[in-house]
């Protein structure tokens, strides 16, 4: 990947690194960590709406081909997939390890063994899947990777319902930020999430993620060394959604911001208990939703 350096090395090198480590940690005691703040005394091993202690939960991790082909290349994304969301969504197509938390207890050891593996076998990231609830873990995993040769950029793979304050401890860590932005209706977002506030949660949490990185940079062979990308499901039945996020990335955003608008939706978890979320959407709504980009001249990645 050219010469870019990413940005955790440096802030590491400055010291900044630990700084950030003391103070993520120091919320666990109280966890305030995400916008559900729960206040919790994680270190204790109490648990929130993220059904996580003191240490992080792993799923799975690999080389993943499906995700952007500008995070891809041709060896892969290197995913993390962490167990538990503070989001929840009950339509989420990783319902068991987000919802159900299937995985593994993974100390910080661990996850550092994990990113330097990813890298050793030819990955061009670190993709952090799920990782609000457990930022200090990532940190303090990051901290021992960095001293065993870890030189490859981050990605913070997450649902958008972030933390400010959270986000910020991440500003000279995170090279690349892909947040989802699901829905533009409060009364949506408490009815799939249980967190009527996500929208205004992602508007600020995506501009301050613009903020840090700026929008997407590739190097000479084409993948992404750093910025923004915002990934948005078109979900059945709510194409004026759809529309006002569109409307918003570009306006507020930027409008060379890189989206990533996905059609994959399907009746998932407990979906098939809200009837407009019991059909996946057609084809002819993903056609409508890629023209409303198209007429916004939003940059759509495939």
């Amino acid at each position: 990947m050219d010469d870019y350096i990413p940005k955790y090395i440096k802030e590491k090198q400055q010291g900044g690194l630990l700084k950030k480590i003391n103070q993520a940690s120091s919320l666990l005691a109280s966890c305030t960590l995400c916008p559900r703040q729960c206040k919790v005394d994680r270190t204790k091993e109490e648990k929130g709406y993220c059904s996580t202690g003191k240490n992080a939960l792993v799923s799975s991790f690999s080389a993943h081909f499906g995700e952007e082909p500008q995070l891809v290349g041709d060896h892969g994304s290197g995913t993390i997939f962490f167990s538990n969301c503070n989001l929840k969504c009950i339509f989420c197509q990783n319902y068991d390890i987000s919802v159900r938390g299937m995985g593994q207890e993974a100390d910080d050891e661990k996850i550092a063994s994990i990113m330097l593996h990813l890298q050793k076998i030819g990955c061009h990231n670190i993709n952090l899947v799920t990782p609000s609830h457990v930022v200090p873990q990532i940190l303090k995993a990051l901290n021992i990777a960095i001293d065993h040769g870890l030189n490859i950029p981050l990605i913070y793979n997450c649902s958008g319902y972030e933390s400010i304050d959270t986000l910020c401890l991440l500003n000279n860590i995170i090279d690349i930020y892909m947040p989802d932005f699901k829905f533009w209706e409060p009364d949506l977002s408490k009815k799939y999430c249980h967190s009527r506030d996500y929208p205004h949660i992602a508007r600020k949490a995506i501009k301050e993620m613009h903020d840090q990185v700026g929008n997407l940079k590739v190097d000479k062979s084409g993948v992404a060394c750093s910025g923004l990308i915002v990934r948005h499901l078109v979900m059945p039945g709510n194409l004026d959604g759809t529309h006002e996020i569109l409307k918003f990335i570009k306006e507020k955003i930027s409008p060379q911001t890189s989206v990533n608008l996905m059609s994959q939706y399907h009746p998932m978890g407990d979906a098939d208990k809200i009837k407009e979320l019991s059909t996946p959407l057609t084809p002819e709504e993903f056609r409508t939703a890629i023209d409303m980009a198209r007429r916004l001249n939003i940059e759509i990645i495939r």
